[in-house]
């Protein structure tokens, strides 16, 4: 059954002078249909309504759909009806005054939930996306590891939209590199406290953090001829342009391959050890 606002496969049923008819009776017109397409064919399409209000097809897919979280930039706003947003379709989504929880300006980009106007059954935006956020016990475990919608900065960092669903915050203190409302990154689940509020990562928790940066910075040592010019001595800005982490994680990383004899840290510089051919033998015994 076609479906409002969705992205969808549809038979074709018929042709006609406007186009093809789909599932539903729902016209899928000249320009649109793929070359060869034949009734009988399947059409992946977006369902949304015409001008008189008729469901309409498209081969042309939006960015979001019914349902989505996403981050859209406002191309133009009407005083009468409210600001439009690119949303990849000829159609610009409509985000209503009333439906913005702080007015917008062109140029922007913000995040918004494509929904289902329940007066107009046309597809709208919001702003206010705090009655669609679950507000039951987040059942997510330390170190899970999770998607992220950032929307907005705060005092205390960046909140984020956990998996489509609960809403956390990225401290100032783990964020080491600039974000974006409406930008989508993996990120990490530090903590869900008792009010059910989420704190996140983005970076993996606890070992799992140290040994992920260990790993990389043993590749930047590997790409950079067995020396990097960082050390303890680096500047907190200097570790964060190269690994994306923070100085104390840097050291974490450092002194756990240090004690694995891996590597010959210095002030300002790391030099890969090689491992004499003792070492390599080990675990390995000959037959």
């Amino acid at each position: 059954m076609p479906l409002l606002g969705r992205i969808q496969n549809l038979v074709a049923l018929r042709e006609s002078d406007h186009g093809l008819y789909l599932d539903g009776d729902i016209l899928l017109p000249t320009r649109e249909v793929p070359a060869g397409t034949e009734p009988g064919d399947e059409v992946r399409v977006f369902i949304s309504r015409d001008s008189e209000d008729r469901l309409v097809a498209t081969t042309r897919l939006p960015l979001c759909q019914a349902g989505d979280y996403a981050g859209l930039k406002v191309v133009e706003v009407n005083p009468r009806l409210g600001a439009f947003l690119d949303w990849g379709l000829v159609k610009d989504l409509l985000l209503p005054f009333a439906e913005q929880s702080k007015p917008v300006r062109v140029g922007e980009t913000v995040v918004v939930r494509v929904l289902i106007d329940p007066k107009s059954d046309r597809l709208i935006a919001t702003t206010k996306l705090g009655r669609y956020l679950d507000k039951t016990a987040p059942r997510y475990q330390p170190g899970q590891p999770v998607s992220l919608r950032i929307l907005e900065r705060t005092p205390l960092g960046w909140s984020a939209i956990v998996e489509g669903s609960h809403r956390g915050l990225l401290h100032a203190n783990e964020v080491h590199r600039p974000l974006q409302p409406g930008e989508e990154i993996g990120g990490f689940v530090r903590e869900v406290k008792e009010d059910y509020k989420i704190d996140l990562s983005l970076e993996p928790v606890g070992f799992g953090r140290v040994t992920s940066l260990s790993d990389r910075i043993l590749e930047a040592l590997r790409n950079g001829g067995g020396r990097i010019e960082l050390g303890d001595g680096s500047t907190p800005e200097a570790i964060r342009e190269a690994f994306g982490a923070s100085k104390k994680a840097f050291k974490a990383a450092i002194g756990s391959l240090y004690r694995r004899r891996l590597v010959e840290p210095g002030p300002h510089s790391l030099v890969l050890l090689t491992p004499s051919p003792k070492a390599r033998g080990k675990g390995h015994p000959t037959k």
